[in-house]
């Protein structure tokens, strides 16, 4: 039974029965319509161009429409240009010569071919949701494209609405407005398992693409987590983030899209480090710098000066944090300087380069005045970047460490597990947590870094736990026993670089696993799967992203061009629509744009519905069910005149 006082309120946005019943009658046809697509994505790692081509293309299902629409009527050479249309409207129409005179025939003939790709992507939402998502401008007019019908009575009117497009000199905005249309139509959901910086050119333009769609979340990933520790002033965090944009020669994203000012940086290596050439901190050159190139040696010698100081620090953080059981970590105490070695337990290795002018051997994790003033000259620019704020509220305000949305578990590393099979057990004060309970405290202390008084022990410690969360051995974030970035520059014997995954990555091949963290988070395993990301699929190793027999997916499988010689692939689409589940295996996006059309990705269609899924059948579908049965009792109480009509 409702609560009346509820159905009072309630009375004020339906104030008759007349309202009520037509609210009910609206609500149930929605019901029955199909389940929008779901697309879920990962590990984007800054790949802007990749991921926008996924994205407005939704990984080759709208070419598939065209296809379905026009394989038999329009020619392959037009097709094609027609899903390159979609995709990226204003690169194509460039390319168009306005002055010919066949130009205005090609915009009408363009339009009509549009409008119906349009209709088949809208025909699953309501008319209310797509008008929505139309810009004001021609929200009319596409309005009575999509729904007047072409027969005799109307063809005429048809025709002039598209002949008047074109005579008023609007068919380019037409086309660019219906292209955009086709493609939020074409996803209804956009998840994000996770991962969208560090790596890749431009994680600046990855976030501002997904701040303009519709309907987005984020299952936060450890390079998330670094950005959003150093955006709260976390100092260790500020350094690892600066490390690593200038390891992938990311400068563009740094000053460019965020406007850190690496100045003071540079200046500091160019002046301590003047007679180290710094080679092993040689930059990888994924991607070439637009608007703020580096020279190469100068770069690779600000590379070295900020990973020092970032060794220093954490090593403070964790001498502050003695529960974080790390003091392993800690390992610019164990080199002999004289002889230009480390000893880490038993075995003392020669170090690759014996140059440290900053670090002290009595005091070795003590900044420099100068290493001092530096980082926090890199932390005030963080904290005051405009853009990075706005980047970063977006990440809290659409995130979390995992999420449950119809029937499908998302989150971006792993379930902390022991090697019996067991979720693993983490101390945390008095509290011993494990499984969901412990992702639940994970997420509160996320937010509490960037929420809790600034300067406060509740904020420093929760900024403190985001460093955790990037590398702790017990980060389910991380999911390893070490982050062994120090050895990878310091020590050529391989053994030392090890970094051994958690006992989860081997126990979810089996079933019983998957069902059980399933089962841990109130779903259940006959209508279920997890998505997961983090670890790069290597296909060309054998491996396979679908473990537990289609239980759970890792669709981490190489958008970032630093994976792709291990991957061999470009990445992983999953696609959720209302028929099937598919996954769609991109070609590198190199490889891609030289010819879409001949490097199509592979769709797989890893699980088939009984029957056609229905908004009834999804999350959403259970809160329409819910206002229903609250209105009916609203239309029973204006009924039996216990409220009062208006």
């Amino acid at each position: 039974m409702t609560d009346p006082h509820y159905l009072r309120l309630l009375a004020r946005e339906y104030p008759n029965a007349d309202a009520a019943a037509s609210e009910i009658i609206n609500l149930n046809a929605i019901l029955c319509l199909p389940k929008g697509t779901e697309y879920f994505f990962s590990d984007l790692h800054g790949e802007s161009e990749a991921f926008g081509y996924l994205l407005n293309s939704a990984s080759g299902i709208t070419r598939d429409k065209i296809e379905w629409l026009f394989q038999k009527s329009v020619s392959l050479r037009e097709r094609e240009e027609l899903a390159n249309l979609v995709y990226a409207p204003e690169q194509v129409l460039s390319q168009k010569d306005t002055g010919d005179d066949s130009y205005c025939e090609w915009c009408e003939i363009t339009i009509y071919r549009l409008v119906q790709v349009c209709k088949t992507v809208a025909s699953k939402y309501t008319r209310s949701k797509v008008r929505k998502k139309m810009p004001e401008t021609f929200a009319y007019v596409i309005d009575e494209l999509l729904h007047a019908d072409t027969e005799d009575t109307k063809e005429q009117y048809y025709g002039e609405i598209i002949h008047s497009i074109t005579r008023t000199g609007m068919a380019e905005k037409f086309i660019i407005t219906i292209s955009r249309l086709i493609r939020q139509c074409s996803i209804d959901m956009l998840h994000i398992i996770g991962d969208i910086f560090d790596r890749g050119p431009h994680a600046d333009l990855v976030m501002d693409e997904l701040m303009g769609f519709h309907d987005v979340d984020i299952e936060w990933g450890n390079h998330d987590v670094s950005w959003m520790g150093a955006a709260t002033g976390n100092l260790a965090l500020v350094a690892n983030v600066v490390r690593l944009g200038i390891s992938y020669n990311n400068f563009d994203l740094l000053e460019d899209g965020y406007g850190i000012n690496l100045r003071a940086l540079s200046m500091f290596a160019a002046e301590v480090y003047q007679d180290d050439p710094c080679t092993i901190f040689t930059p990888h050159i994924l991607d070439e710098n637009t608007y703020d190139p580096v020279d190469i040696p100068l770069a690779a010698k600000m590379h070295k000066a900020i990973a020092i100081i970032q060794f220093k620090l954490e090593g403070q953080l964790i001498a502050r944090h003695p529960e974080y059981q790390m003091e392993d970590r800690v390992l610019l105490d164990k080199i002999d300087f004289q002889n230009g070695t480390i000893t880490i337990g038993e075995t003392t290795y020669p170090l690759t380069d014996r140059l440290f002018p900053t670090v002290s051997p009595e005091h070795p994790l003590e900044l420099t005045p100068a290493e001092e003033e530096l980082i926090h000259t890199l932390a005030l620019s963080f904290s005051h970047s405009e853009k990075l704020r706005k980047h970063i509220r977006f990440l809290y305000s659409h995130g979390s460490m995992y999420k449950c949305v119809n029937s499908n578990l998302l989150y971006h590393g792993c379930i902390l597990m022991t090697e019996d099979g067991e979720f693993d057990t983490v101390s945390i004060g008095d509290k011993t947590l494990s499984g969901k309970e412990y992702l639940d405290y994970i997420d509160t202390q996320v937010r509490r870094a960037y929420f809790a008084a600034p300067g406060s022990e509740e904020q420093r410690n929760a900024s403190d736990f985001l460093w955790y969360l990037w590398c702790g051995p017990k980060s389910p974030l991380f999911g390893k026993s070490k982050m062994a970035a120090f050895e990878r520059y310091f020590i050529l014997e391989p053994e030392t670089h090890t970094e051994a995954r958690n006992p989860y990555y081997n126990l979810i091949e089996q079933r019983e696993t998957c069902e059980k963290i399933l089962r841990e988070f109130g779903l259940d395993p006959a209508h279920s799967h997890i998505v997961n990301g983090h670890v790069p699929v290597k296909i060309r190793q054998g491996e396979s992203p679908i473990k537990a027999g289609g239980l759970l997916f890792i669709i981490d499988g190489g958008i970032s061009k630093a994976y792709q010689k291990q991957t061999g692939i470009g990445g992983y689409t999953l696609i959720y629509n209302s028929h099937h589940l598919a996954l769609a295996q991109h070609k590198p996006y190199e490889l891609a744009k030289q010819d879409f059309s001949k490097n199509a990705p592979t769709m797989q269609i890893v699980e088939i519905m009984p029957r056609r899924l229905t908004v009834g059948d999804t999350d959403n579908g259970k809160q329409v069910a819910q206002q229903i049965e609250e209105l009916t009792e609203l239309l029973k109480a204006y009924r039996n005149g216990e409220i009062k009509e208006k």
